[in-house]
């Protein structure tokens, strides 16, 4: 399988760390990762089985995470609206005209942005556990996070040292668990693996681990009868941060979108739904023809 593996271009004015699996030829899945989240939150045998359809599959490092660009902690020069615009400035760079897009959460914000203002560009739009609006309350038809996350965002942990890996690494563990579903046990090691992998590869982790929670962006909601693309939503029916009834929402406002529950998944794409959430975005991104 071709690779490249963690390559710093440039798009939209900055620096982006991309990797790539697959040929540059087959159908492009364009992956947008969530808040504070590095290419690693997209697992490489997870990017593997998706290239090997074959698909071309792109992972990259948002600013502020990974090997991107960074920012002073508590000071990111950067919008929503600039994200969206990275990943545009990343498909120009890697010279393709379109991509089907697959954002989770953050990411899901960004691909709903994209395919409104950029229709042309997606060939396809993915949606994973996430809502029809931005940071800040939700609107007043959708369902509030639940008690025990917003518990997370208002009695929060203290941060660790920041140079002290174990404790960085313990801190991203335990901080994913309230988010994960509570029927399903905790993948602690799978978690450990990754946040491993993040504290490595990434170039200012205090950054990497705050700034996401300060940006802001425009309102979008009352435009998605615009999405154009083919639509398919996956979400987990114990998100606890954007509960499920920000999925039914974004399948009943955006045409012909279709929705799929992951059971027993929260706020998290953990392996234990890859075998149901592989096949189902390697068909939405099916050639029409089935070639």
């Amino acid at each position: 399988m071709n690779r490249s593996h963690d390559q710093i271009v440039q798009a939209n004015g900055v620096e982006l760390c991309v990797d790539t699996f697959g040929d540059p030829t087959d159908p492009a899945i364009l992956l947008i990762g969530g808040t504070a989240c590095s290419m690693d939150w997209w697992e490489e045998a997870f990017c593997e089985r998706l290239a090997s359809d074959p698909r071309f599959i792109i992972r990259y490092d948002h600013r502020d995470t990974g090997r991107s660009v960074s920012y002073e902690p508590a000071a990111p020069q950067y919008t929503l609206g600039d994200l969206t615009a990275d990943a545009l400035g990343l498909l120009d760079t890697l010279g393709l005209a379109t991509a089907h897009v697959v954002g989770m959460s953050l990411g899901g914000w960004i691909g709903q942005l994209v395919a409104i203002d950029q229709p042309e560009r997606v060939a396809s739009l993915t949606l994973i556990s996430t809502r029809p609006c931005s940071s800040g309350p939700n609107d007043p038809d959708l369902p509030e996070l639940t008690d025990e996350i917003l518990a997370v965002f208002t009695e929060a942990a203290p941060e660790p040292d920041w140079s002290d890996r174990t404790a960085v690494i313990d801190y991203i563990v335990e901080g994913s668990r309230p988010f994960a579903a509570h029927s399903r046990p905790y993948d602690d090691e799978g978690v450990r693996q990754i946040a491993t992998r993040v504290f490595d590869r990434t170039a200012n982790i205090a950054s990497s681990m705050t700034n996401h929670f300060m940006i802001e962006g425009k309102r979008w909601r009352e435009r998605l009868g615009e999405v154009a693309a083919p639509t398919l939503v996956l979400h987990g029916t114990e998100d606890p941060l954007f509960p499920y009834g920000n999925a039914e929402a974004l399948a009943a406002e955006i045409p012909g979108a279709q929705l799929l529950a992951l059971k027993q998944t929260g706020h998290e794409f953990p392996r234990a739904v890859w075998d149901i959430a592989i096949p189902a975005v390697l068909r939405h991104t099916a050639p029409a023809d089935g070639c």
